[in-house]
């Protein structure tokens, strides 16, 4: 009976010694720079809301905090560099939706694994697109785009930056539902994209107000319509795509995500979780999301963790009935 006691008492000693060191841990946590690694362009919305979570959290933490740009190769090259990078929480990256819920339905084999190369913290941002078309354009709504598209098959074009990102996945979706066929022009980056669109090269672009923004306040670009639920505060004149003539809750959203490496100690990925959602909630955060037309997104990691899911149903559908593949 004594031996049963102290072995007891050695194991919850043990298991204390644990809890403490992994507090220690956390508390300690970062102990040098911290790199957050993003695959988005210098300039882009994203990359723009996470340099600036980056000079927040380097005040609370006392340490540098960079932000590393890995653009191209759909993501990939930022993600290798995060895999090769520290796995002590001292290096994270910046994923979108189609990183974690996408690319799973368009490649058959990908260098990442969603479930055990991350550790997706939490969600930054949420966005809906818009339909842009140059000021100078005929087409006066989305119904105006779909009548000319099927009036001259394979005449009209859409644009985006790749294969497989959410304005490709967006315009063919459209295309899908309203029976058109368009020809899909791939741009090396989004202000070529935009400029495009405003010379009237392209017959439409899908945009968010942080990349197709910079046009339209210039009065080169117009939206059409926003693909999502209902009408923006910040745009309360840009109708939703049914009320633009097009299919109605047509909507094509995108938001992004701060994941960590797998297997980080849980003291350590929720320090840096409630840090990252105390800088989200600052003022000047706020007005960058107002800015870029971006939402709050708030989820707790087990509601993230069903919405993704969600996500790749939805995205697995999507693929489907596009039919796109990047293999």
């Amino acid at each position: 009976m004594a031996f049963k006691s102290k072995f007891l008492l050695g194991a919850a000693l043990t298991a204390l010694t644990a809890l403490t060191t992994l507090s220690a841990v956390a508390q300690t946590f970062p102990s040098k720079p911290v790199r957050i690694i993003t695959p988005f362009p210098v300039g882009s919305g994203p990359e723009g809301v996470v340099r600036l979570l980056a000079d927040k959290l380097s005040r609370t933490w006392g340490q540098p905090v960079v932000v590393e740009n890995k653009p191209g190769g759909n993501g990939f090259i930022a993600i290798d560099a995060f895999k090769r990078g520290a796995n002590d929480g001292h290096d994270l990256i910046q994923l979108d939706n189609v990183h974690i819920s996408a690319y799973p339905h368009l490649f058959k084999k990908l260098p990442y694994d969603v479930q055990k190369d991350f550790d997706l913290l939490l969600p930054l941002f949420k966005t809906y697109f818009f339909v842009a078309v140059s000021t100078e354009s005929k087409y006066k709504t989305v119904g105006d785009i779909i009548a000319d598209a099927k009036a001259n098959p394979g005449k009209l074009n859409y644009g985006s930056w790749s294969v497989g990102n959410p304005v490709h996945l967006g315009s063919a979706l459209l295309e899908t539902v309203t029976g058109t066929e368009m020809q899909h022009v791939i741009y090396k980056e989004t202000s070529m994209l935009y400029t495009g669109v405003a010379t009237n090269e392209l017959s439409f672009a899908m945009g968010t107000n942080a990349t197709a923004g910079a046009m339209q306040r210039a009065g080169k670009v117009k939206y059409l319509a926003i693909a999502a639920p209902k009408r923006l505060a910040n745009f309360p004149n840009v109708p939703t795509v049914g009320e633009s003539g097009g299919p109605n809750g047509f909507e094509v959203s995108g938001w992004t995500a701060i994941a960590a490496p797998k297997g980080l100690p849980k003291a350590v990925a929720d320090k840096i979780q409630r840090d990252i959602e105390k800088a989200l909630s600052e003022p000047d955060m706020k007005e960058k999301f107002t800015t870029f037309a971006y939402d709050a997104f708030p989820q707790t990691r087990e509601q993230f963790g069903q919405y993704m899911q969600t996500e790749s149903v939805r995205f697995a559908d999507v693929v489907k009935k596009t039919k796109a593949s990047l293999d």
